[in-house]
């Protein structure tokens, strides 16, 4: 028996639901959820932002974690382990002859299949070896007749700059505006939400270019490995910080508006409309994967205390004033541990977000100070400009190039194979879900509260009609983040004998409340009374009276009461973008919800005692499988509709490294569980955990097939 997670009262007795069209009206600007998101980024940002670097007292505290931290960074690039370093197979396509200088237009393979595209600028009047800088470009592309010429051609005059003055350069297209274009926006524009699940950014893949980068450098003669430097702008400018963060070879870093602290990013421009902020300007490519909740001045202290210049204009609306000179701020106390305070320098011009003269000054007197040890005037002419023509590498993309689908294959997938010796597989699955479940806590939950506040559970209201009785408990799941959950029982029905709890969705909310009316709507906190079922509400009302059963719902933040006005609209995409930089994203936090409601319940008397199920359909059946698998007192599952895989929902950070849906049915199988599926393809994907079950000598985990409402 089980009941159907579509209403959450009468599937029971009919198994399959009506689909209903109704549709409450768009809740207004000011609505409980923009105020509950507004306070909940805020708090969150606070909570990070005062954590950032307050630990470190003494240069021997940082030294002793800075090897954890550097590791835990290169995590959240998707570069742990680092990659092999494969051969580049580096070609050189041509040259151009220049006065002062020549430009090889070469490419190199970072891994197999991944081809960087650049142009590396080598000084005719120099004193070799002679240091060289990696100029990682932002996104300036130049397109002619629909082909891509790169960044490298936007960007030209750095590199120029460089070679003029007794630099070899070497200047990288991005993957996104290269040669080969690759994708920066899968999160942003393309719905491609996997990547926070599959734990891929593609600032990873600039990074690991650019380390690639260094490693072609230090093969040149012409280049001093001891003088290597490091700069860009915008997104070369948050690249920048990456490949410094990640490799100790660059001595000398100017990372040029590419970053402010987590405050500006996720919080600013969030109220009260949510459609602005530093967020909207900028794409995938400028974040890390936070597991580890950091701010951003973590990344800039681990290149300490190499000589760092912070470049930054004082009207740039996507690296705000406040947020880098916040940043800034920490930094500073950890080179001054070093008593390095000399090496580290916030270089402020005014202007837009541009690259201007002054602040290429800036950069270049920097640079000649720390590679050269030369700190006289320079001056920055302007340079005869090269055609995009002349700078192209390929004539044609090479066929075997994975550029456009790296996304797909940089970090990798979790693989779990079943020991084919079923006599094995017990000792095996034992320790394997332990080691599952550690990850799941450490690298995918890992921003839920380590220390959760009070449940604070206050009655909220309790309203009997038509032989039912509705009850609301308020709670609080989190800080900033206050829910309900209802508990439906039968009038007559004192002590109930089992406790459905129904996580819904937006969906699934909106049919509930029809199904119950408008009688109990103060309960419901709607702004508009719902549509009535009688017929719907009857059934209910006489399976709760027949089975002695009460049914509670929980609506996870954002949907329901704590629904955001901007849901369902392009805004919406920003709001789910800044749960990542959190640590954490919605799905992974509507997980806690869940387990937090279950809490609440607890301090309803007359449950006591009384058996828990969870139930959910479709992404939410993946919610309260999780939630399920934190919280032993669930009895059994009743899952409708789960997504076979995580990359069609729900989406939790890093997940997909860790495991995917049938290997969590499968930790969740110390339980009973009930997998309600369409039709037999869709039963065929849930084959692993019946196979472990197998070899277990289980029968905990059923499949069965209904029709889809």
């Amino acid at each position: 028996m089980s009941v159907s997670p579509r209403h959450g009262l009468i599937g029971v007795v009919l198994l399959l639901v009506v689909s209903l069209s109704l549709r409450a009206a768009d809740p207004p600007p000011d609505s409980r959820g923009d105020h509950l998101l507004d306070a909940y980024f805020r708090q969150q940002t606070k909570q990070i932002a005062d954590a950032c670097l307050a630990d470190f007292k003494t240069r021997a505290e940082w030294e002793q974690k800075r090897p954890e931290l550097h590791r835990r960074f290169l995590e959240m690039m998707g570069l742990w382990p680092l990659p092999p370093r494969t051969d580049l197979k580096a070609v050189v396509t041509g040259k151009i002859d220049a006065e002062h200088f020549t430009v090889e237009k070469l490419h190199f393979q970072s891994r197999p299949g991944l081809y960087v595209t650049a142009n590396l600028y080598i000084p005719k009047r120099a004193q070799f070896p002679a240091p060289a800088v990696l100029y990682v470009c932002g996104h300036g592309n130049v397109v002619k007749d629909g082909v891509s010429y790169g960044s490298k051609v936007y960007y030209q005059h750095h590199p120029a700059w460089f070679a003029e003055h007794g630099y070899v350069c070497m200047i990288l297209d991005t993957l996104e505006l290269g040669e080969i274009p690759g994708d920066h926006h899968g999160t942003y524009r393309r719905g491609m939400w996997w990547w926070q699940a599959r734990g891929y950014t593609p600032g990873g893949v600039e990074c690991w270019n650019a380390v690639r980068a260094l490693d072609y450098l230090e093969s040149r003669k012409e280049v001093d490995p001891k003088r290597l430097g490091v700069t860009g702008r915008s997104g070369g400018g948050a690249t920048s910080w990456w490949v410094a963060a990640a490799d100790d070879r660059p001595q000398c870093i100017v990372p040029v508006a590419g970053i402010a602290d987590l405050y500006a990013h996720v919080v600013e421009g969030v109220a009260p409309r949510l459609r602005k902020g530093v967020i909207t300007g900028h794409c995938d490519c400028m974040y890390p994967v936070n597991t580890y909740r950091w701010d951003f001045a973590e990344v800039a202290a681990l290149c300490a205390p190499r000589p760092l210049m912070l470049g930054n204009s004082d009207v740039d609306d996507i690296f705000p004033v406040a947020g880098y000179r916040r940043l800034a701020d920490k930094v500073r106390k950890i080179y001054d541990l070093y008593g390095a305070g000399d090496k580290f320098v916030l270089w402020e011009t005014k202007g837009p977000h541009k690259d201007t003269p002054e602040m290429r000054q800036g950069a270049f007197q920097w640079l000649n100070r720390w590679l050269k040890r030369d700190t006289g005037p320079i001056t920055d002419p302007d340079y005869p400009k090269f055609t995009p023509e002349q700078l192209k590498v390929f004539e044609r993309p090479p066929a075997d190039a994975l550029n456009p689908t790296i996304h797909e294959t940089f970090t990798p997938l979790a693989r779990i194979d079943i020991p084919p010796d079923a006599a094995a597989a017990g000792d095996w699955w034992k320790e394997k879900s332990r080691e599952l479940l550690v990850g799941l806590r450490d690298r995918v939950f890992r921003g839920w509260p380590a220390m959760p506040p009070a449940l604070n559970v206050r009655p909220a209201a309790d309203i009997k009609h038509n032989g039912l009785r509705l009850r609301a408990f308020d709670f609080t799941s989190e800080d900033a983040v206050d829910l309900r959950v209802w508990l439906l029982t039968a009038e007559k029905v004192e002590k109930p004998k089992l406790v459905v709890l129904t996580a819904v969705d937006e969906p699934g909310w909106r049919e509930w409340t029809q199904e119950l009316g408008p009688a109990f709507r103060p309960a419901l906190q709607l702004d508009q009374p719902p549509e009535f079922n009688e017929a719907k509400a009857d059934g209910t009302r006489r399976l709760l009276e027949a089975q002695g059963w009460a049914f509670a719902t929980v609506a996870p933040r954002g949907i329901g009461p704590t629904r955001w006005s901007e849901a369902d609209k392009p805004a919406d995409v920003q709001i789910r973008r800044r749960f990542p930089l959190l640590g954490q994203t919605l799905d992974g936090q509507r997980v806690w919800d869940v387990r937090r409601a279950l809490a609440a319940l607890r301090d309803v008397p007359d449950l006591k005692d009384a058996p828990r199920w969870l139930q959910g359909k479709g992404d939410m059946a993946g919610v309260v499988l999780y939630a399920g698998l934190f919280e032993p007192e669930v009895a059994r599952l009743d899952l409708w509709h789960l997504p076979a895989s995580h990359r069609e929902g729900p989406i939790f950070l890093n997940v997909l490294q860790i495991l995917d849906l049938p290997q969590a049915v499968a930790l969740a199988s110390v339980k009973q569980v009930r997998l309600y599926v369409a039709d037999e393809a869709e039963a065929k994907r849930w084959q692993w955990p019946l196979r472990l079950q197998k070899s277990l000598g289980r029968e905990t985990v059923q499949v069965r097939t209904v029709k889809k409402d």
